[in-house]
């Protein structure tokens, strides 16, 4: 059942993968590659079920923060980018 899902999975991350290199804004491709982050997370959780070690799930956990934390640091990077100017705080001086 779990080799089942891991293909299942792994087909899904082939679709994201191609929605990535053909996503028509940039939005669409980093949220693409971050799907493929996620999805990486539950493959490394299925494996480690299937190989009966349980400690692959802190591994996942792990990608799953830097996963977050780089589509974050990408997506400030892309609208910064373009141009816009950061939020100002109430309080600031302009």
């Amino acid at each position: 059942m779990y080799a089942a899902a891991a293909a299942a999975v792994l087909i899904v991350m082939l679709m994201a993968l191609i929605r990535a290199l053909r996503g028509p804004t940039v939005f669409d491709r980093i949220l693409a590659v971050n799907s493929f982050g996620t999805l990486t997370v539950v493959l490394i959780a299925v494996y480690g079920f299937l190989t009966d070690r349980p400690d692959f799930l802190d591994i996942a956990l792990v990608y799953a923060l830097i996963n977050f934390i780089g589509t974050i640091a990408v997506t400030k990077y892309v609208q910064f980018a373009n141009g816009d100017e950061p939020p100002v705080e109430h309080g600031e001086d302009v």
